[in-house]
This record gives C-alpha cells, sequence and structure tokens, in this order.
C-alpha cells in the first residue's frame, strides 16, 4: 500500500500515504476498502508493543470489531494521514479511535519524513474509525 509510519509509541501511532489510481473507485474517490484498511493499519500499530516484555513476547492484540464512518471522500494525489490513539484498555480488552486526514500533496510539499504533514495539520478530516482489540496467545 506504499504506507509510511510516522510514529508509533504505547497505545499511538501515525501513519501516512498518497493516494493512487488503483486506491480509487469507480467514481475516482478512494474506495472505502482501502480507507479501512489504512485505519486499520494504524490501528494494529497502536495496540501491539513497539518493544514487547517478556510477558507480552507470546500474545498479539488482534481486532475484536470495529467501526467506520465515512465523512468526505479523498481523491487521487492526496496524502491521507491516520491518527490512532488508545482510549482505554483493561485486562485483554482495549479501546481505539483512528481519525483518517486528507490533504492535497502540494500542500504536504517542504514537511520533514518523521513528520505529521503541514506543520502538524494533517489535512481534512475524511473518516473516523473506531476499534475494539483483543489480546490473544500467538499461535
Amino acid at each position: 500500500m506504499g504506507i509510511e509510519v510516522l510514529a508509533v509509541s504505547d497505545g499511538h501511532a501515525t501513519i501516512r500515504m498518497t493516494l493512487r489510481q488503483e486506491m480509487l473507485n469507480g467514481f475516482g474517490m478512494a474506495h472505502g476498502g482501502m480507507i479501512f484498511a489504512f485505519a486499520d493499519s494504524a490501528f494494529a500499530l497502536a495496540c501491539n508493543p513497539v518493544n514487547p516484555t517478556p510477558e507480552e513476547i507470546n500474545s498479539i492484540t488482534v481486532a475484536a470489531g470495529v467501526d467506520i464512518n465515512f465523512l468526505k471522500p479523498a481523491y487521487r494525489g492526496q496524502v491521507i494521514t491516520a491518527v490512532a490513539d488508545r482510549r482505554s484498555s483493561s485486562g485483554r480488552s482495549g479501546l481505539y479511535d483512528i481519525q483518517i486526514f486528507a490533504a492535497d500533496a502540494d500542500a504536504q510539499h517542504g514537511a520533514k519524513p518523521d513528520s505529521i504533514p503541514s506543520s502538524g495539520n494533517p489535512g481534512e478530516l475524511i473518516a473516523e474509525f473506531r476499534g475494539r482489540s483483543r489480546t490473544i496467545p500467538k499461535k
């Protein structure tokens, strides 16, 4: 998908990618499944530790359920950014909110590769994704 990881820490992840022609639906807008997969990638990064402890090494955190709301369309050439944040964690369950933003590529000009685009402004909010996680044993 060409996803660039900008930041990952405990309960948080920020990623971005540029929308390409093959990511569009028949109406020339970003395919909802592409936006969903992109948000789900940020969710997975936020749910799992970057450096697992010995207690965490034999488990993974996966989606137990998700919900997405598409608010505005995004188009070819736009840069989309997903910001994932843990809202709650209790036992083996967690709750995460992921916001997806879109900005024109020229708005990204000059942005450092390891920063959120446009001096902290990732663009217009185009979708909201809420994920419920569950930690399970690795197989």
